[in-house]
């Protein structure tokens, strides 16, 4: 389910520098949620995602395409599935999935996920804590540059993709020529 759990953070460091919560608890209870929910995404990639993807594959012609994608999901490893904990939150759901279907070690997933969701709730409500009385401008702030490094994201996968596209193509048209 879609919330801004950014804001709430923020919110519950305010809560926390006014002396309403307490600060071990609330870190704790966010953490636990934020693993949780990933683990969810990854389970549904890992149960149900090969199938579907398997089944896209094979109407669309995209085999090769989509074994690639994997590998980049792989190759990413570590930093991949980090950054899009704290960093690049909009890419978390999808690092999710894809980790499940590319059957990356759960253990590993895991070790990462913690640690970028440790580094998320840890930054968030501090920084509610901090700015507690400008928490809607510090949102309004963060969520610009967030929106603003996906789209970055995005387009320089779009950009290597249309490169990779053209050579592709040019190469064929070698092929074919001789």
């Amino acid at each position: 389910m879609p919330f801004p759990a950014s804001l709430f953070l923020l919110a519950l460091g305010s809560f926390v520098a006014q002396g309403e919560f307490d600060a071990w608890n609330v870190m704790l209870l966010a953490i636990a949620a934020s693993i949780i929910g990933d683990i969810v995404g990854y389970a549904v990639g890992r149960i149900g995602g090969r199938a579907a993807l398997d089944a896209i594959a094979r109407r669309t012609g995209w085999v090769d395409q989509i074994k690639r994608a994997e590998a980049f999901a792989v190759r990413w490893d570590a930093p991949g599935i980090f950054l899009s904990r704290w960093l690049i939150t909009g890419l978390g759901p999808s690092i999710n999935l894809t980790s499940g279907v590319a059957n990356y070690p759960l253990g590993k997933f895991l070790f990462w996920d913690a640690l970028g969701e440790t580094v998320w709730v840890g930054l968030y409500v501090s920084l509610g804590r901090i700015f507690h009385d400008r928490i809607e401008d510090l949102e309004s702030l963060i969520s610009s540059v967030a929106w603003f490094l996906v789209a970055l994201v995005v387009a320089l996968v779009s950009g290597w993709v249309l490169v990779w596209q053209i050579r592709h193509a040019a190469e064929r048209g070698e092929a074919q020529a001789e």
